[in-house]
């Protein structure tokens, strides 16, 4: 990956160790990292932010692609939680956020492009007749006899895609669920934690012996809940440049953003922490962990195997994602709709295609003889496509897009992005493995963690734990003597 010339600083052998109280290192530069940084150095504490790579964002990362800008990583967030959306008004970004121009999407299953079933969540129906034309007439029957089946508890967790199948058939896990949560997590619906990756549906399941009972009452709460407006919204230039923008805002309030800067070792002081790199020593009052899971393990391991033991065992997905530019002239028989979810039963080489022309005004806009898609490949346990060479994985996309579309055009240009280790897996009792490793770290004053491997994969989520991480510190007693009334201001 090539660093941002926005967000590059190299810092040679000088690192030092911090001067008054109120100093807080930040371990990792992704959203969550830079999200805990925001809040810390808008409160008044000294930042200093640490990160392994050459760029700042994690996975928000803008590109190009036949000199037109594109996202390469996350391209929207959720727009009913206010965590990411109040980050980018925060860092200047107010005016730009765009919610898509259509969220019209399909299901390709069956040989065939289908629309996107109505009334879902995370792909589990309130009712059968949501799913007429997705699934065969015999599987619809089966979701309408759902009521017949006894009542069933979920207990303290359970797999989405068990007690989906248990109650619904295997057929809607395989048909509907199983695209809807590869394209969060890349993950296997058969091992996903329903309380992690659902809580809504896990905590109404837990009030209700029947799944079409707890998936109305979501929908209602959710209606009752929700402000008029788009689910998604994304920015114009493209998501990842939300990182960016937050970075200046924490430089402008005296925060140091340091990459290519890895942090090698922790340690407990006196007086606090201490954070060995690269290039020197950085003392700090408190330290936030906003690695990613292994990382982190490995820099609690002396503080605190216990907590180090239970991040270790946290796994990842990874995925690839190839970019596609055409000339407009040649994608007129391209489908309506904002693109397509694919679910691996159908043994697809891609799970997902987005027509990001289509979807996002601004870059259809910005491009007008243009058409950009996007396709992903690699779920868990199936990356064995990562190992191929970009044009492989650029010829696996464009035939399945011809086969799903129509579409047999060749790109004018292309660009494949590896996101190796990208998507932390949720697995049955991820919530209770969560708890108890906050539970260690609380151990340890001055010391939190965040990021997705913990409370969400999301832009909201990750930037609310962020600030949860934040909030925890500037609690303890020693950032508070630190950060004066007004400081930061």
């Amino acid at each position: 990956m090539q660093p941002s010339p926005h967000t590059h600083s190299t810092p040679g052998p000088g690192i030092g160790p911090s001067g008054p109280p109120g100093h807080v290192v930040v371990v990792g530069g992704g959203i969550s990292g830079l999200a805990a940084a925001h809040r810390l150095v808008t409160a008044g504490a000294r930042v200093t932010l640490v990160e392994a790579s050459g760029r700042l964002g994690g996975k928000l990362r803008t590109g190009e692609i036949a000199g037109v800008p594109v996202d390469l990583g996350a391209e929207s967030m959720l727009a009913r939680r206010p965590e990411g959306i109040a980050l980018a008004r925060a860092a200047g970004l107010g005016d730009l956020l765009q919610p898509p121009a259509t969220a019209t999407a399909a299901i390709w299953t069956r040989d065939a492009l289908r629309p996107m079933p109505q009334g879902h969540v995370m792909g589990v129906p309130g009712t059968p007749e949501a799913l007429a034309g997705l699934l065969t007439p015999e599987g619809v029957a089966r979701v309408g006899r759902e009521r017949e089946l006894p009542p069933a508890a979920v207990g303290d967790d359970i797999a989405v895609g068990q007690y989906v199948a248990e109650r619904l058939g295997r057929e809607v896990v395989d048909r509907l669920v199983e695209p809807l949560l590869g394209g969060v997590y890349a993950g296997d619906a058969y091992r996903i934690s329903l309380r992690a990756a659902v809580p809504g549906l896990f905590a109404a399941a837990r009030r209700h012996g029947h799944l079409l009972d707890a998936v109305q009452e979501v929908q209602r709460e959710a209606a009752a809940a929700a402000p008029a407006g788009p689910v998604f919204t994304g920015l114009a230039g493209g998501i990842g440049t939300l990182p960016d923008a937050v970075a200046g805002t924490i430089r402008a309030h005296g925060g140091t953003l340091l990459t290519r800067t890895r942090a090698l070792g922790l340690a407990r002081t006196p007086d606090g922490w201490r954070v060995r790199t690269e290039y020197g020593t950085l003392e700090a009052d408190a330290v936030v962990l906003a690695a990613p899971a292994w990382s982190t393990a490995e820099l609690l391991a002396d503080s605190s195997p216990a907590a180090a033991a239970g991040i270790g065992r946290i796994e990842y997905a990874s995925m690839a994602l190839v970019t596609l530019a055409f000339r407009r002239a040649d994608t007129a028989a391209l489908p309506a709709g904002s693109g397509f979810l694919v679910p691996p039963a159908d043994g697809r080489a891609i799970k997902a295609s987005t027509f990001s022309s289509r979807k996002w005004a601004w870059l259809d806009e910005s491009a007008p003889g243009l058409t950009v898609l996007r396709a992903s490949l690699g779920r868990y346990g199936e990356e064995a496509q990562l190992d191929w060479d970009d044009a492989d994985l650029v010829a696996a996309a464009l035939a399945d897009l011809a086969t799903a579309t129509g579409l047999r055009a060749r790109p004018v240009a292309h660009e494949v992005t590896r996101w190796i280790g990208g998507l932390p897996q949720y697995p049955v009792g991820h919530v209770t493995r969560v708890a108890r490793i906050r539970a260690e770290v609380a151990k340890l004053p001055g010391l939190a963690l965040c990021g997705a491997a913990y409370d969400g994969v999301g832009i909201p989520a990750c930037v609310a734990d962020g600030q949860r991480a934040a909030d925890e510190i500037l609690a303890t007693p020693t950032l508070a003597r630190g950060t004066g009334e007004g400081a930061g201001q």
